[in-house]
């Protein structure tokens, strides 16, 4: 993964993610082949800030019915980035 944004998807916004952020908490959507290196280094070089911590979590696609048919949803992984006290908060989330 030499591409930082080939590692980092999409940020999550939900009310959950948006009430971390008063603890420097920012979650993502992952490639799912990314590691935890993988991630806290893209996280750095896109946003230019201090990561602390990452927790990474593999979510199951949920099953959906339409009718007698039935499918599922891909599969994806979530990440948590904690940021350091001393590290900028990202531009990205401000003002929502």
């Amino acid at each position: 993964m030499i591409n930082p944004h080939d590692v980092i998807i999409r940020p999550i916004i939900t009310e959950t993610s948006m009430n971390e952020m008063a603890n420097k908490k920012y979650t993502f959507v992952v490639d799912r082949r990314a590691n935890k290196v993988e991630v806290k280094r893209a996280v750095e070089k896109i946003f230019d800030v201090e990561v602390e911590k990452v927790n990474t979590i593999n979510m199951r696609g949920k099953i959906k019915r339409m009718g007698a048919n039935k499918g599922k949803r891909t599969d994806w992984k979530k990440a948590v980035v904690k940021l350091t006290p001393e590290s900028k908060e990202i531009e990205f989330f401000e003002g929502m």
